[in-house]
């Protein structure tokens, strides 16, 4: 009996010093950033000229979720033996890999840790399961090539060849021919790979022209998105924006500029992609980009006991959701597919399509009747989703090597619509994020009586354009020709433009962090040039500054710097 029982201690013991010795993934939550090196008046240490200029722009001050985590904390992790793996600003946590239990009890002590969890992930545990190009219930069909017919290409910018339908059926044509294609709009694309993008024919003319600013991966830190192990889905994805094919295929953004950034893991399911999906909108806000497309969903996983249910499709509870409201906050136009599953089980929208700062997008048929794969709202506190839908049924993509399909899913009607809106903000950049999506969804076919399978309806991007112009078309811009000099300034600072008629305007100067430091109100304009001296400006600290100038309705503005 004796032997026993000593043989049972040094099998428990065993197995205990195993299990307290096995590699394991951890997030640890921080109180504060209190005494960081970071601070919101210096946001151009952590933020692009890019990224605070939307700010700027949109009138969003700098909060303590913009500064970086305090990497005193990071430190400290590192030499209680743990490994970062990420770090999260919104979220003011880090992933961390530990080696034993121990390492847990000592971060878990540290006065700064507000509280330290397992992940159900480790890094050993993969997949076995075959690469996905297409995500689940998605599915396409390869157009021949001998099936191309001549299309009239008479009065417009671009020939469509067998997109067109998915941009007359949204009007973004007609926006194109007035110039609006998406120049100077950055649209981060946060996907699941972008298999061969580097090299296909669909993608010269953005490659040619500088238009691909950058890829990053979030899941295997330094790997090549474009690599041949890697998902084609973002590629496709990409396609409905920038791809130009003359006569097969002309994205809704040809001229817009894209940052392509992969957080899904194609060869499995598992919660810790939403924390990679964060992390990728917080490097597409710092590098400055305007939209996020995301044709991605999350609802259930690998492991069960991570599954979300339908409760948590409340806006506030899917660590993705809060990270994709969070994006919003920061000025970015967040849209995200709806998601496949109309004829699943579940067949609500997944996270973050529930966000109630995100543009989420169904998917109709080319006729532009509901797509019955296309998923449903409400969210579960009662909200209509989705927002808006555009053509997912049978979308025009290209293929990986080359050639054209028609593809269903969410995945791709979401992207059809954030290069449209690229063009909408091209044509309209001084309105706000929030603003943009108010116009398309008064746009929408249906926008006097929105349901839960098509949202407002399918948007009408001329329609949305001329609400947010209504008086410029009405008349000419009251002010135009906005010149701001010295650059950079000191004491004072020249403001010349040029009015259509008598007005009076406000003058504001904001800071880096969206605060009004300087203004002028009701100052009178006469007919023709105008020259208005700010003077007083040397208490200002050295940085960048926008001046805005606003009659009440129309508003101009100027970066200028000290």
């Amino acid at each position: 009996m004796k032997q026993f029982v000593t043989i049972f201690l040094i099998l428990f013991l065993s197995v205990t010093v195993f299990a307290r010795s096995t590699p394991g993934i951890y997030r640890v939550k921080f109180t504060n950033k209190g005494n960081s090196s970071y601070s919101i008046s210096r946001p151009s240490e952590f933020l692009s000229l890019k990224s605070i200029e939307r700010r700027l722009l949109q009138q969003i001050p700098l909060t303590e979720s913009d500064l970086p985590v305090n990497p005193e904390y990071l430190k400290a992790l590192k030499n209680s033996g743990a490994e970062i793996l990420y770090s999260s600003k919104w979220l003011n946590l880090a992933i961390v890999k530990v080696d034993n239990e121990a390492v847990v009890e000592k971060i878990r002590q540290e006065s700064f840790v507000l509280d330290i969890k397992a992940v159900d992930y480790v890094l050993e545990k993969q997949s076995s399961s075959k690469l996905k190009q297409f995500f689940d219930r998605e599915s396409y069909n390869k157009i021949p090539n001998h099936s191309r017919t001549a299309v009239n290409k008479s009065g417009r910018a671009y020939d469509y060849g067998f997109s067109l339908n998915q941009a007359q059926m949204i009007n973004i044509d007609e926006m194109h021919n007035l110039g609006f294609n998406g120049r100077g709009v950055t649209i981060a694309v946060i996907d699941g790979g972008f298999n061969s993008a580097n090299t296909m024919a669909v993608f010269d003319s953005i490659r040619l022209n500088g238009q691909i600013l950058g890829t990053r991966d979030f899941v295997q830190p330094d790997n090549d998105v474009y690599g041949t192990t890697m998902s084609a889905h973002g590629t496709m994805v990409l396609s409905t924006m920038g791809g130009n094919l003359p006569g097969q295929l002309v994205g809704t953004a040809p001229k817009a500029s894209f940052w392509l950034l992969r957080s899904e893991d194609v060869m499995a399911e598992y919660l810790m992609e939403e924390y990679y999906w964060v992390n990728a909108a917080e490097y597409a806000d710092s590098v400055g980009a305007d939209i996020i497309n995301s044709s991605l969903g999350y609802t259930t996983f690998d492991d069960p006991s991570e599954n979300h249910s339908y409760e948590d499709m409340d806006g506030n509870t899917a660590i993705v959701t809060i990270g994709a409201d969070l994006a919003a906050s920061k000025g970015m136009l967040v849209v995200n597919s709806a998601g496949n599953s109309g004829n699943s089980s579940w067949h609500y929208i997944g996270a973050p399509a529930d966000g109630d700062s995100v543009l989420t997008i169904g998917a109709v048929n080319s006729s532009g009747i509901y797509a019955s794969f296309s998923s449903v709202g409400p969210t579960s506190d009662g909200r209509i989703k989705p927002d808006i839908s555009a053509q997912g049924e049978q979308a025009v993509i290209a293929l990986v090597p080359s050639g054209t399909a028609t593809g269903n899913g969410t995945s791709f009607s979401s992207p059809i619509i954030a290069g449209a809106a690229a063009c909408l903000w091209q044509a309209n950049p001084t309105y706000t994020n929030m603003e943009l999506i108010n116009a398309i969804r008064m746009s929408g076919s249906q926008s006097s009586n929105p349901d839960n399978f098509k949202g407002w309806g399918i948007p009408n991007f001329m329609l949305a354009n001329n609400l947010l112009t209504a008086y410029v078309l009405q008349k000419k811009e009251p002010f135009s020709g906005l010149s701001v000099y010295p650059i950079p300034f000191s004491g004072r600072i020249n403001i010349e433009m040029e009015a259509t008629t008598w007005l009076s305007v406000d003058i504001k100067i904001i800071n880096s962090i969206g605060h009004v430091v300087a203004e002028m109100k009701g100052v009178e304009l006469n007919k023709g040039i105008n020259l208005v001296v700010f003077t007083k400006l040397e208490r200002l600290p050295s940085g960048i500054y926008m001046v805005q100038i606003s009659d009440g309705f129309y508003v101009a503005a100027e970066k200028i710097i000290k």
